[in-house]
């Protein structure tokens, strides 16, 4: 599992890195893209970091009411 979080906080950087490009690139933090890429990458990176501590499992399992409680 831990491979896949990996994969998501790679991919939050990747979109981080591209926000930041554009932003260079047209000299503007207002455009629609570099928000949407910018936004969707700390969104991923914030949700990798979570998964990957201990205990994340047991948060989500009682959210989503996966646990037996007699």
């Amino acid at each position: 599992m831990g491979f896949y979080y990996f994969i998501i906080l790679s991919i939050g950087v990747c979109l981080i890195s591209g926000a930041a490009l554009q932003a260079f690139k047209h000299l503007s933090l207002s455009n629609k893209w570099v928000i949407f890429l910018g936004s969707t990458g700390v969104l991923l990176i914030g949700l990798s970091v979570f998964l990957f501590t201990p205990g994340s499992s047991d948060i989500i399992a009682d959210i989503l009411r996966l646990t037996n409680y007699p």
